[in-house]
């Protein structure tokens, strides 16, 4: 019975062996269309993926000009000039404040009522992982998330939010320290 069973599974592959040296010569030959020689492959060139390094500076250029660059960072310092106002960073891929961030916003809550701060806009921002949908919908939870804390711990002044994802970065590097400044809450006082 035994010998019988390893016959039956040699024949069987056997035969699969010889049906597919059939077809790859079929294949070959192009016996189905009259061709004689080899059939005819259409080959379609794709073109080479290149990857950026991250250390290439062309990367923040191609995502945000130099003229806009300099704004936004004139835009950054201006949000800073009332005092020690600190953004909010979060963890990757996360939108919940950190411990460490409710004392900076409770700080940052005393700054503004101390400067008697009448309206305040809070920026959302992403960092450079992910699509740029995904990246102004995290920028928009986070800067909301901040503006609940703020209203809860009872500054009362006029607090709207926008988010800018990672169109709009607060750090041009491409390193960790400036991805973590780019997953962001930061005030901008108008």
């Amino acid at each position: 019975m035994r010998q019988r069973r390893g016959v039956m599974a040699s024949s069987a592959f056997v035969i699969a062996l010889l049906l597919l040296q059939g077809c790859a010569i079929r294949w070959w030959w192009g016996s189905e269309s009259g061709q004689e020689g080899p059939a005819q492959v259409e080959l379609i060139k794709e073109p080479a993926i290149k990857e950026i390094p991250p250390n290439d500076g062309q990367l923040a250029d191609s995502r945000t000009s130099p003229a806009m660059q300099s704004e936004i960072l004139s835009r950054n310092a201006f949000g800073l000039a009332h005092g020690t106002l600190s953004d909010v960073l979060f963890d990757f891929d996360r939108d919940t404040i950190r411990t460490d961030a409710m004392r900076i916003l409770e700080a940052d809550a005393k700054q503004l009522h101390h400067d008697r701060v009448a309206r305040l806009l809070l920026e959302g921002r992403g960092d450079e992982f992910g699509t740029s949908a995904y990246n102004l919908v995290m920028g928009e939870r986070r800067a909301r998330n901040v503006q609940f804390y703020l209203l809860e711990i009872g500054l009362s002044i006029e607090i709207t939010t926008t988010s800018y994802g990672k169109d709009r970065p607060l750090c041009f590097e491409h390193s960790d320290d400036c991805r973590q400044k780019n997953r962001s809450v930061h005030f901008f006082v108008e």
